[in-house]
């Protein structure tokens, strides 16, 4: 048996198929998949995120701290607002992808992935000791993704009037504190949304309510397949600590200006950089026949070999697609090899789906 969310009794009432994910027990969906992907898509759907973790960060040297240990620049933040950023050890690999969330000058919220919340927060109190700073993890809330175009219009019914107000005045990419609920705008299925911290004492309530706006729960499947379509990064599949955010089409989430901010795997970065790129992270879009998959061969005309990092049925587009790291200088098309047979693909720019319409 592994770690369990506090929806957990829920999942299994919903009769949701559980999985291991990272070590806890997850649904990985309630009957179909393909239907909870359109409901997010189309209407308004809910995810079960505790797993992930919620780290409390205190102290007056909270933003040197963060400014050292991240690869963006929480300098860039103001009060209320959320920054996604790498954190990379020092040959610019990166540990975990993550939100950072400026409550204070001297409070950061940071929400960590499931399958490296332990060794994040090794790594995290290490960095942490020539800093007067207080980490804190937050085993004691919750966390819900609710993703979809009819959120908004919903949130009356799943929101309490003060928290309905403040929602309705963010802006992508910030948050809102209610008493004792976080708020903030942000998602990871290239719809709009929101996700919310609360107790664990709300779960059965928030969860009711939710189910009673329509707002129906959705397992990993559809958040993989929503992910992919948006063309957002999964941590241990797209990047790891063997890659950096540059060849992870991150580059735009690191922040070298100003100079004079050393932050951990800086050097690395920079020396990368100045050498030259010889790998990057594009999207494929199948043209013949098959699904791509994880680790399959990108095969290119005479710029050597690429790999799949992400593959799948897109349920949107009704095609296969993919996230794939290959040579820069790879042209518009490429072929996978899918059972041993080459298939031509396009190769694109992601996001592959923005706001349920194609992009490419």
């Amino acid at each position: 048996m592994g770690k369990r969310t506090p929806f957990y009794e829920l999942h299994a009432k919903a009769n949701a198929k559980i999985v291991d994910f990272a070590g806890w027990d997850m649904p990985l969906h309630y009957g179909s998949q393909i239907q909870e992907h359109h409901q997010v898509r189309q209407h308004a759907g809910m995810f079960d995120v505790s797993h992930m973790g919620v780290v409390d960060l205190h102290g007056k040297e909270s933003t040197a701290y963060l400014r050292h240990l991240l690869a963006n620049d929480v300098n860039r933040l103001t009060q209320g607002k959320a920054l996604y950023t790498c954190m990379l050890n020092e040959q610019g690999g990166v540990l975990d992808d993550l939100i950072v969330y400026k409550i204070n000058p001297d409070f950061y919220r940071i929400v960590i992935n499931a399958g490296t919340r332990e060794k994040d927060l090794a790594w995290m109190k290490k960095q942490s000791a020539n800093f007067d700073i207080t980490l804190i993890e937050r085993t004691d809330l919750a966390m819900l993704a609710i993703q979809g175009p009819e959120v908004k219009d919903k949130l009356p019914l799943f929101l309490s009037p003060s928290e309905v107000h403040e929602v309705q005045q963010l802006k992508p990419f910030h948050f809102a504190q209610n008493n004792d609920v976080f708020i903030a705008r942000t998602g990871y299925t290239g719809e709009d949304g929101i996700e919310i911290i609360f107790p664990i004492n709300q779960v059965e309530s928030r969860w009711d309510a939710l189910l009673n706006a329509g707002v129906l729960p959705c397992g990993l499947g559809a958040r993989d397949t929503l992910r992919l379509e948006a063309g957002l990064n999964l941590y241990g599949s797209d990047m790891d600590e063997t890659v950096t955010p540059l060849e992870s089409n991150l580059a735009w989430t690191v922040a070298l200006e100003p100079k004079d901010r050393i932050f951990i795997g800086r050097d690395a970065l920079e020396k990368q950089s100045q050498a030259g790129m010889k790998f990057k992270l594009v999207g494929l879009v199948l043209e013949g026949a098959g699904i791509i998959r994880n680790h399959q061969r990108v095969m290119t005309e005479s710029q050597g070999q690429g790999e799949v990092t992400s593959g799948g049925y897109s349920p949107t587009l009704e095609k296969s697609i993919a996230l794939a790291r290959v040579p820069v200088e790879i042209s518009n098309h490429c072929r996978v090899v899918i059972r041993d047979k080459e298939v031509p693909a396009l190769v694109v720019k992601p996001p592959f789906v923005r706001h349920g319409k194609k992009v490419f």
